[in-house]
């Protein structure tokens, strides 16, 4: 499924109080994928912080959408920017930020975080 099909299935609502700057958090604890380079499941989790502007993800859809990596070999960093990119398309947010904290491997483990900020109109 490539980034285009992705932002289909993300579905959007209109933000009930647009003027107000207020964080909305979704966390996924229980994210899974495949390491593009052993074959083996990859677990974490991910979390979504962000501002709206006009509009928010409506949360079953990001659900099906965080599950459609399960069976995807991808690396962490690129994971957390492909749901970052995604999402700031489907959302327009004025900002927003992506973590996904994954469980250790070989006794590490990683977190990744990437983020967005929308383009000041002034100036």
């Amino acid at each position: 499924m490539n980034s285009q099909q992705r932002r289909a299935l993300l579905e959007t609502f209109a933000n009930p109080h647009p003027r107000r700057a207020y964080r909305i958090e979704h966390v996924q604890p229980e994210y899974t994928s495949v390491c593009p380079v052993t074959g083996q499941p990859d677990y974490g989790e991910i979390t979504i912080r962000y501002v709206a502007a006009a509009r928010c993800v409506e949360l079953k859809s990001l659900k099906f959408y965080l599950q459609s990596f399960r069976n995807e070999g991808v690396f962490y960093e690129d994971v957390v920017n492909r749901i970052l990119d995604d999402l700031v398309a489907a959302v327009k947010p004025r900002e927003m930020a992506v973590t996904g904290r994954f469980t250790p491997r070989g006794g590490m483990h990683s977190t990744i975080t990437a983020e967005y900020r929308a383009r000041s109109r002034k100036g």
